[in-house]
């Protein structure tokens, strides 16, 4: 049957796949909101300790599932791939810094006589959880308001703008502020997010006073991203697109694009909405209940959200990677793809997806069956 598939429907399919692992780690990145909630709502050591230690069984799972994004697109898209981590390398290599500076923190922050100390530490962590997250997010906002490339005949990438990528989040545009808010949205929930995993992972009654800040923070930083979600809407609703305007796949500027592409797909309005509301649902839960299995919902919210962000700025012919100094550039999951032979193979080997999926849910739950105890953190082998 996969041999039969279209070539177009494979390379829908393909994006659609790599959308899923991209949405999958928005929802892992509460690892790094917890990193950057450890200074508000550990006050102890002890408190400092449990939440180390429940962040630390995932955090490996976080950047796997970055690299199998990065993979999947390398495969599936070779020329966005080679196009933006060639061109754009300086956020790409900025954003991998800081999750080398999570590994090496997890590794070493509790060994003997280490050279800094722990704070130091704890502060990468902060680092990879704040700027790491928000130079991803405005990466990810390019998907909608374009970059500075050309690419010639030989499909060479020229990158126009000496900040290499950076200039999505430090360039005085008005569509840096959709990047921006977009990165900061992202921070925020990832810190949403953490509060729910937290209170979930860690065994009640451990930290009763943490845990009642965990409950604060969770609700807070909703309320903090509710803005910058509301100017992330606001520009899909209003801003124009970079969409396929002939047979010959010609590139053009198409008013009210993304909200056209809502329209013509209700399934990723649908996704939306439903995500959005299984957040607040997730938060409400959370804090308002007092309840702990926030985080199912959250997360579930969180996913769907980020399928409609990766989604929308590729389907209903719209060029996903557009070139701001030069449309005809621009990237479509049509001229960016792989071959269909390529594709075909590819499809091929996802159908151990589901095996993959399934045994990754049962590491899930062999780590997390037993909760988080204050005795774990004196393990020698702990964070």
């Amino acid at each position: 049957m996969i041999a039969n598939l279209e070539y177009t429907t494979l390379q829908h399919l393909w994006w659609l796949l790599c959308s899923v692992v991209g949405s999958l780690f928005l929802f892992m990145n509460f690892v790094q909101g917890g990193q950057t909630l450890l200074w508000q709502v550990a006050k102890t050591e002890e408190e400092k300790g449990l939440v180390i230690n429940s962040l630390g069984r995932k955090w490996e799972l976080t950047f796997t599932t970055l690299v199998l994004f990065g993979g999947a697109l390398f495969a599936s898209f070779p020329k966005f791939y080679s196009t933006s981590f060639g061109g754009a390398y300086w956020v790409w290599m900025l954003i991998l810094f800081t999750f080398v500076l999570q590994a090496v923190s997890y590794e070493f922050r509790k060994k003997p006589n280490n050279i800094f100390g722990s704070k130091v530490y704890e502060l990468f962590l902060l680092i990879n959880g704040s700027v790491g997250i928000l130079l991803i997010g405005a990466a990810v906002g390019t998907f909608y308001t374009g970059a500075n490339f050309t690419l010639d005949a030989n499909n060479f990438v020229t990158w126009t703008h000496p900040f290499r990528g950076l200039e999505a989040a430090l360039s005085l545009s008005i569509y840096s502020l959709f990047n921006i808010s977009l990165g900061i949205f992202l921070v925020l929930n990832a810190r949403t997010l953490a509060s729910m995993y937290l209170i979930n992972n860690i065994a009640p009654g451990e930290a009763p006073a943490m845990e009642q800040r965990l409950r604060a923070a969770c609700e807070n930083n909703c309320l903090y991203s509710l803005p910058f979600l509301a100017i992330v809407l606001l520009f899909l609703l209003l801003m124009p697109g970079y969409g396929i305007v002939d047979e010959q796949g010609t590139i053009a500027m198409v008013s009210f694009k993304y909200l056209k592409n809502l329209f013509a797909n209700p399934w990723l309005l649908l996704f939306l909405v439903a995500g959005l509301v299984l957040l607040l649902y997730g938060v409400w839960h959370t804090s308002w209940k007092g309840q702990n299995k926030g985080i199912w919902f959250g997360g579930l919210g969180t996913v769907l959200v980020g399928l409609t962000v990766f989604l929308l700025p590729a389907y209903n012919n719209t060029a996903f990677y557009p070139s701001k100094v030069d449309l005809q550039s621009s990237l479509t999951i049509y001229t960016a793809s792989s071959s269909p032979y390529t594709l075909m193979v590819m499809t091929y080997v996802a159908l151990t997806i589901p095996f993959v999926l399934a045994y990754i849910a049962y590491v899930w739950w062999s780590m997390d069956k037993g909760k988080i105890r204050m005795e774990d953190t004196g393990d020698p082998t702990s964070y």
